[in-house]
């Protein structure tokens, strides 16, 4: 078993993220028994089986949106989003929409190129999970939950900016 980052602890993970080979259809692929993240297609596609198991999550690929699981949102205790590369910042809005807008509140999972340096600012948009990268030291990586002392705009974990929230002492002149 795998470890991830879950509510700024390090857990073991007994999930699954099951990934489609070149030669695999989202119609066609078996989804294995257990607690399986399915891609976002596969579950669009194989819904009327998939959906009699309570083992199952979804991951969002980078191009997709949050809208097209809309019905279904609530039926999921776990949904993630894959990040294929650090530089890509779609899976952060994703992330965002999943939380403000269609009012996710189970676990939010960050996978696939997943740093230390990213992790402050995806749990300010709703993440409560990270699988970091496997090469990466996770006992380093949770560090980065706490890089910043200070959250001066607001976002899912803040809704109010710093300048609402600090007491002004200065006397004007």
């Amino acid at each position: 078993m795998q470890e991830i980052i879950k509510d700024k602890a390090i857990v073991q993970d007994d999930w699954t993220v099951l990934r489609l080979a070149e030669n695999e259809t989202p119609d066609a692929i078996d989804v294995p028994a257990g607690k399986v993240i399915v891609p976002l297609k596969v579950w669009l596609l194989q819904r009327n089986v998939l959906e009699k198991r309570a083992d199952i999550g979804v991951w969002f690929s980078s191009d997709e949106q949050a809208k097209d699981l809309e019905g279904d949102i609530a039926r999921f205790s776990l949904l993630a989003v894959d990040f294929p590369k650090f530089s890509d910042g779609r899976g952060y809005s994703i992330a965002y929409n999943l939380r403000s807008r269609f009012g996710f509140n189970g676990e939010l999972r960050a996978i696939g190129d997943v740093l230390r340096d990213q992790l402050f600012y995806m749990q300010r948009v709703g993440f409560n999970a990270f699988a970091v990268r496997a090469d990466k030291n996770i006992h380093d990586a949770i560090k980065g939950l706490t890089d910043f002392s200070e959250k001066y705009q607001t976002s899912w974990d803040e809704k109010n900016p710093l300048f609402r929230r600090a007491e002004r002492t200065g006397v004007a002149k």
